[in-house]
């Protein structure tokens, strides 16, 4: 047969992963010549060949493509025949406002780890890379991704690196960190602020000995500064939560290898999957009973029964864990509370010197800070909690027309997204926007993401809250026209853009806060609702919040609130351990502010419920972290029990019935256990009898669920599993967050639905 010419266009996740050396290679392997080349849009390929081996070459493309890649279309059309004399990757080319995907962080691979064993310019070189694995978008300024758009421009390639870069053959073949220790950057190891070493054998052997003896070294990584410790020295790990001013927050816990990780903590196949994956994230794993000391276990993980896991992805970690007798290590974010990840040096330097014992840095410039990525295994799927290393920036692929919408997400576990065509863009996390140094981050990357995915904004998505940062950014951000969009509509819209739904559904969206239409805080919504419009059907009864705010950190006043509407001030002859453990004087105040309305706003949130749940069980009247009293709560149940308490079911939801029960159960001595699990599976029935009457009346199937109290395993699973032997279908959340991390890309599926409408 005569020979043919193809000319193919591929998209998704193609640069940065070594796609254009792998298309060189089949091209080589069918005999095909022609040309591939890096776009600012896409990869184009030209091959000329006989049919046979081009149909070979287009499903070897799609079957063999290298594992960080993301192929989202191949466009093949027949052009007229063009000789070539070989195959050849051409210069990358920049010609429009399209962009490419651009590759997250890949954690190093077994060839370069390899590579630091053997005699040469890489022998113990902890910048080592290829195109499998390294860092790409910390150190990427604009597309197409070439070294000369990166951070690494600054090192010049001595002449082996530059061999390996132009050898076709070579995996380092246009690897744009390729770096050696004769030309890349290096390490820094200061004490007290003064340089003391650089060579990195010196580095690797004074830092594990520091750790090893209890001393807290920072250590300048992919993304940003991390804190490192032993994690069985609770010396160690007191003063880590010193300097961090994190008095209960669980901290994360690098393992040398999953065979130490087992002896902590159970991973089952999909856990462990996602810990080998390249993208490294911290897997929600449960702990094992007894493996760490009770005093070791409260101060790492807070007791709970959850441990934060991970397995090293820099170079520079499995050097350290080849030295150091301990078999895991805190990891944890380099900064104060409150604050983003540190990235600079001379900050570093500033905030640190005198308060750690060793610093670590390179010399190598952060463009995009980025945290460790969180994730769960629930329902046999992994869950992004915090979406950062490793996703970031992958775009979520909807059925929507986003172009130009830019979300500006919530105030509290930010991210927000950009719009390019049908991909929506989302941040790196960002945090809680409330903190000045975060509140900066936020402007930086915003304007970050303008310039490296050629945005042209046209239209701004913004929570309906008058007060939120992330509002107010929004409509001051170029004179845009300005979609407002109620939370929790944003909560359910998020999860349907994910599902590339559009239709009308059943929505459950439970977290803790959420500005409402009434001007109350909502966070308990069954919605039915489309992408444009949602009508509330009902929630969880309103009750008091005696101090607003300040109520989700002490979860005691939400408790008394509940107390006081079920039993007036009856529940103060109660024998209960909150009556005890609060000052009588501070609990009559609370009566006082909620008989004159006093800084008591109505709140339907199920976060509040739960915290109201965990203070009456004495889990936390005070909490030291951010859903320390549902975390506490879920921590205790069990699978087995299927009782539950009353509850009604009518314009609202009231748990009144459900509260005595607690109550009557403490009093008579009913274990933590049994009360934590029928707490959960009340709220699981109260959904689904909810859910069941909408159908009822409505006719329809699709239950969408969404918020932050859905990262409850017990909860999710229990909920699902329910709907779904009742023939409903369900849809959560996988790829992005079900907490407010996940609400840009519901603000922009929003405004994507009200444009299109003509609803702007």
């Amino acid at each position: 047969m005569k020979d043919k010419s193809l000319h193919i266009l591929i998209t998704g996740l193609v640069q940065g992963v070594g796609f254009r050396p792998f298309i060189f290679r089949i091209a080589g392997k069918f005999s095909l010549t022609g040309w591939v080349q890096n776009t600012n849009e896409n990869v184009r390929i030209q091959v000329t060949g006989k049919p046979e081996n081009l149909e070979s070459f287009l499903i070897f493309l799609k079957e063999e493509a290298p594992p960080a890649s993301q192929i989202e279309e191949i466009s093949a059309s027949e052009t007229e025949l063009i000789i070539f004399p070989s195959f050849t990757i051409l210069e990358s080319n920049d010609f429009s406002d399209g962009v490419t995907e651009i590759s997250p962080d890949i954690a190093v691979c077994d060839e370069c780890l390899q590579d630091i064993e053997k005699p040469g310019s890489r022998l113990d070189y902890p910048f080592v890379n290829c195109t499998n694995c390294g860092p790409r978008f910390t150190i990427i300024e604009d597309l197409p991704y070439d070294r000369a758009k990166t951070t690494m421009k600054s090192f010049v390639m001595c002449p082996g690196c530059r061999e390996e870069y132009e050898d076709i053959s070579d995996r380092r073949f246009h690897a744009q960190p390729v770096a050696c220790s004769r030309c890349g950057p290096h390490y820094e190891l200061f004490i007290k602020g003064k340089m003391v070493s650089d060579n990195t054998v010196v580095i690797v052997d004074n830092v594990s000995e520091c750790i090893e003896n209890g001393g807290i070294v920072l250590i300048k990584g992919l993304g940003g500064m991390h804190l490192a410790c032993d994690a069985f020295n609770i010396k160690a790990l007191e003063k880590l939560r010193n300097i961090k001013n994190r008095e209960g927050k669980p901290f994360a816990v690098m393992f040398r290898d999953m065979e130490s990780l087992k002896n902590y903590a159970e991973a089952d196949p999909t856990e462990e999957k996602s810990l080998l994956s390249w993208r490294r994230p911290i897997v929600l794993l449960k702990a094992k009973s007894g493996s760490f000391p009770p005093s070791i276990q409260q101060s790492l993980n807070a007791g709970l029964n959850l441990l934060g896991a991970m397995l090293p992805y820099m170079p520079l970690h499995y050097m350290l864990f080849r030295k150091l007798k301990i078999s895991a290590i805190v990891l944890t974010s380099g900064n104060f509370s409150s604050e983003p990840i540190l990235t600079d040096n001379n900050s570093a330097l500033f905030q640190f010197a005198s308060v750690v014992d060793a610093i670590v840095l390179h010399n190598r410039l952060i463009f995009n800070r980025t945290d460790d990525s969180v994730v769960r295994i629930m329902g046999g799927k992994e869950r992004i909690f915090r979406r950062s290393r490793g996703y970031a920036p992958a775009p979520v692929r909807t059925s929507l027309n986003t172009e130009g919408i830019v979300a500006f997400g919530a105030e509290l576990t930010n991210c927000f997204s950009a719009g390019k065509g049908s991909k929506t863009f989302i941040s790196q996390h960002i945090g809680d926007l409330q903190g000045v140094e975060t509140a900066l981050f936020y402007e930086k990357t915003i304007d970050q993401f303008m310039g490296l995915f050629r945005i042209n904004p046209s239209l701004a998505a913004v929570d309906m809250h008058p007060m939120y940062i992330s509002t107010k950014r929004g409509l001051d951000f170029g004179q845009l026209p300005v979609v407002h969009v109620q939370h929790h509509h944003a909560h359910i819209a998020s999860c349907m853009a994910e599902h590339h739904l559009d239709e009308k559904v059943i929505g459950v969206a439970l977290d803790g806060t959420g500005y409402g239409t009434d001007g109350n805080i909502w966070g308990s919504e069954f919605l039915l609702c489309d992408l444009n419009e949602f009508t509330r059907v009902t929630h969880f009864e309103y009750i008091p919040l005696p101090g607003g705010d300040s109520a989700a950190e002490e979860p005691w006043r939400t408790a008394v609130s509940w107390l006081y509407k079920v039993f007036s001030t009856g529940f103060l002859n109660l024998d209960l351990p909150l009556l005890k453990d609060n000052d009588a004087e501070k609990i009559s105040m609370v009566i006082k502010m909620i008989d004159k309305k006093i800084n008591c706003p109505l709140t339907s949130g199920a976060g509040r419920l739960f915290d109201a749940v965990a203070s009456l069980l004495d889990l936390v009247q005070v909490a030291t972290f951010q859903a320390e009293g549902p975390m506490r709560l879920e921590s205790l149940v069990q699978d087995g029990c299927t009782e539950s308490y009353k509850f009604l079911c009518h314009e609202t939801i009231a748990f009144d019935e459900t509260i005595r029960g607690i109550v009557e159960d403490i009093r008579t001595g009913i274990g933590k256990v049994t009360i934590a699990t029928k707490f959960h599976n009340t709220i699981i029935k109260a959904i689904f009898e909810s859910v069941n009457a909408i159908r009822t009346r409505e006719g329809i199937n699709k239950v969408v669920l969404s918020g932050g109290v859905f990262q409850n395993k017990y909860l999710l699973e229990g909920t699902t599993d329910l709907l779904e032997k009742n023939n409903f279908e369900v849809y959560s959340h996988a790829s992005v967050p079900s907490n407010d991390g996940g609400i840009a890309l519901g603000q922009s599926a929003v405004a994507s639905k009200r444009r299109e409408l003509k609803c702007v």
